[in-house]
């Protein structure tokens, strides 16, 4: 069983661009969302993407909130964590599920031909995360009982890790 008290989130867009999760993030919404499931800190790493106004948003809620664009390592930010919102990379997602953390990972329906939905929904059915799409993030926060979430079972990820190496040409 997930941990159901969200004190510190941590979202993540990877090393790529994702304007549209951070600026869903930081809106009014998600924002109400967030403190309503007891959110205090929220840290956003932004990528490569646009810095986001934290000032604004700092002044909209109660809720703390920082951002960088990219470091190393975000291991410590996951492992302090109680939610992850995380972009559909396929790294992150099991990383975080390593972790054992409560997560939402959001689709990015820009990139093309890309395995985000198909992994998305296999963890889905695994009961291992929730996902959407930036559009609906605030619905998902709202709609998702976490206590339904599961552990990633061990080997859960092989078959569609071989499948996406052999789609990627790498075997």
């Amino acid at each position: 069983m997930i941990k159901k008290s969200f004190k510190n989130v941590f979202v993540t867009v990877g090393t790529t661009q994702f304007d549209e999760l951070v600026r869903a993030v930081i809106s009014n919404d998600v924002l109400e969302q967030l403190v309503n499931l007891g959110c205090e800190t929220l840290t956003i790493q932004f990528g490569k993407g646009l810095e986001p106004d934290l000032r604004n948003a700092n002044q909209r809620t109660t809720i703390s909130i920082t951002g960088y664009s990219l470091k190393s390592n975000i291991a410590d930010d996951i492992s302090k964590a109680d939610l992850v919102i995380s972009h559909a990379g396929a790294g992150s997602c099991i990383e975080v599920l390593e972790a054992g953390k409560a997560l939402i990972v959001v689709v990015n329906e820009t990139l093309m031909d890309n395995h985000q939905t198909e992994l998305a929904e296999r963890l889905n059915k695994e009961k291992c995360l929730f996902y959407c799409t930036p559009d609906t993030l605030q619905s998902t926060l709202v709609e998702s009982d976490f206590s339904q979430l599961q552990s990633l079972a061990p080997g859960a990820l092989d078959s569609f890790v071989d499948h996406l190496d052999k789609f990627m040409g790498f075997k």
